[in-house]
């Protein structure tokens, strides 16, 4: 079967590395993510990732924390390196090539990251997992996710979350809530439905990338995504 999407960008939140956790990393959740990533790669699809770094660290309050805001970002950025550190040992235990691509200068551990070097190890069908966020306090992986996806000319930005799309109001609160197959990006802000940021989503809706939203904890999932099938919604 030929892929429905040649070049993507992964975005994974902190949070669900952590499986049934509280906090850190779940080994199990970072292999099945790995093969997972691993079966697509087979077919041919150029993959790049972005991660959270929610499950190690989350800005908090400055209030309660005593921890400026610019501070506090530069932390979670930390955290996204070694959540990238950790997808890239379990890629490398199922037999994939990788680079870790860091916003900020770390050549011991990371490459920095340059756009053209980026898309040549993509072509040359490695996985490239972008760390640090933008480099930048007061923006968030959602933003870097959408930025790295528009520089480096993703087809699709496919969202990987706990949940299998888009719902009419939180799922968990609302037994109610029913789900959109797909959404335009103008709906989705008039109903106020938090898929990203505002400033990740505009992004996405000025550069025509469209947004895939979709339980990426379901092994198979991200397969059935790439081959087209209606898994989680859609944001066009």
């Amino acid at each position: 079967m030929i892929p429905k999407y040649k070049r993507v960008l992964l975005k994974l939140s902190g949070e669900s590395l952590m499986g049934d956790k509280n906090f850190g990393l779940d080994p199990q959740m970072l292999m099945q993510y790995a093969q997972d990533i691993k079966s697509i790669v087979t077919l041919g699809v150029q993959v790049s990732v972005v991660i959270g770094g929610g499950n190690i660290y989350r800005g908090m309050n400055e209030s309660e924390t005593g921890i400026e805001r610019a501070q506090g970002d530069y932390m979670g950025m930390l955290a996204t390196v070694i959540n990238g550190m950790a997808l890239q040992s379990s890629l490398e235990k199922c037999g994939m090539k990788t680079r870790l691509m860091s916003a900020i200068k770390m050549e011991q551990i990371a490459e920095p990251y340059i756009r053209r070097r980026a898309i040549r190890h993509l072509e040359k069908d490695r996985v490239v997992i972008f760390a640090a966020g933008t480099g930048n306090p007061y923006f968030t992986t959602d933003t870097a996710g959408a930025l790295r996806a528009v520089e480096i000319q993703a087809d699709v930005i496919l969202k990987g979350t706990r949940v299998d799309g888009i719902y009419t109001a939180d799922p968990e609160k609302d037994p109610s809530a029913t789900r959109y197959d797909s959404i335009s990006f103008s709906d989705a802000i008039s109903k106020e439905l938090k898929v990203m940021d505002m400033t990740a989503f505009t992004l996405c809706q000025e550069n025509k990338l469209p947004i895939i939203v979709f339980d990426m904890n379901k092994p198979g999932n991200l397969m059935a995504v790439i081959n087209g099938k209606p898994i989680g919604t859609i944001v066009k």
